[in-house]
């Protein structure tokens, strides 16, 4: 079953740092109608899932992420075939499968309560993986590592081996849901995806009217491991690049984290004072601190007034 229009959509990548729960505050403050939609930092897409434009062009610097979207698009007009696959292969590496029922005993559960979908999965996902790391064009296989890993978190090591450990997860009525949306959202879309760095991505562009980039950086003073290849010179470039775009009378927004730890980013606060800003009310919840920052403040800052 398919969502209302008016719902929120959340990408079946769950991807680090996603804006699914902030996006009823963010499309709010987006420009009420959108020729192409462009998103440099289009991460697992629950953003662009959430806006009606005339077209997407959405980009991404990790490889493997734009091959796992261009790898779900392909299959948005054949769901039922690549659900077929999926659950053949869940299947033929005895994952457990909530979503058909098929969960470990409760004998397993008793003595793991909260673990038991990791202990049940533990050697069938290191199999998986290893499967994938000798055909690393399986992408069928890279999406079930991505949904049964710890975190749901793309992470490769230096050999460009995947090397997440399992996770307390598995395949449920959630990731189900989130197929079917994207899918559907996917099916009659005009939607290009990009592999290249966000500064060639946006200077690639010739902009018509109407057009509006939305920009979700890595968030400079966050400790998430997302972040680590962020810094101050490719902050400063960012906004160097907004001021350009601006000048040219193109549409843009910006989320950015203002404060957090005890740490203010004094690059963002200089830039924003020429813009309109609003506070986002979210929780920031990092890749290594579940703890609530009561002390985070997020900013979506843009050239257009809301």
């Amino acid at each position: 079953m398919y969502r209302q229009n008016n719902a929120i959509i959340r990408s079946p990548l769950f991807y680090v740092g996603d804006k699914y729960k902030l996006m009823p505050q963010l499309r709010k403050l987006f420009p009420k109608m959108i020729n192409n939609y462009i998103e440099p930092f289009c991460g697992g897409g629950s953003s662009f899932l959430n806006i009606n434009a005339k077209s997407y062009k959405l980009n991404d610097i990790d490889s493997n992420l734009i091959a796992l979207h261009r790898f779900l698009a392909q299959h948005s007009r054949d769901t039922q075939g690549f659900f077929d696959k999926l659950f053949d292969l869940i299947e033929s590496y005895d994952l457990s499968c909530s979503f058909l029922n098929n969960t470990p005993d409760k004998a397993l559960k008793a003595r793991y309560k909260k673990t038991y979908f990791a202990e049940f999965n533990k050697a069938s996902y290191k199999q998986l993986r290893q499967d994938f790391n000798a055909n690393k064009n399986d992408f069928l296989r890279l999406y079930v590592l991505l949904i049964y890993g710890f975190n749901r978190v793309l992470r490769f090591n230096s050999k460009a081996e995947f090397n997440l450990p399992v996770g307390n997860v598995d395949f449920n009525a959630n990731v189900y849901q989130a197929l079917q949306d994207y899918f559907h959202f996917m099916e009659n879309k005009n939607i290009d995806f990009f592999n290249i760095h966000f500064i060639d991505f946006i200077e690639s562009l010739e902009y018509e009217k109407g057009d509006f980039i939305y920009f979700d950086p890595p968030y400079l003073i966050s400790g998430s491991e997302y972040n680590k290849l962020w810094n101050e010179s490719l902050e400063s470039r960012l906004y160097a690049l907004l001021k350009k775009l601006d000048s040219k009378g193109v549409q843009w927004g910006l989320s950015n984290l203002l404060t957090h730890k005890g740490k203010t980013n004094t690059i963002l606060q200089a830039f924003m004072q020429d813009f309109h800003s609003h506070t986002i009310q979210s929780n920031y919840i990092s890749f290594n601190d579940n703890s609530i920052k009561k002390d985070s403040k997020e900013v979506y800052v843009s050239n257009v007034k809301s």
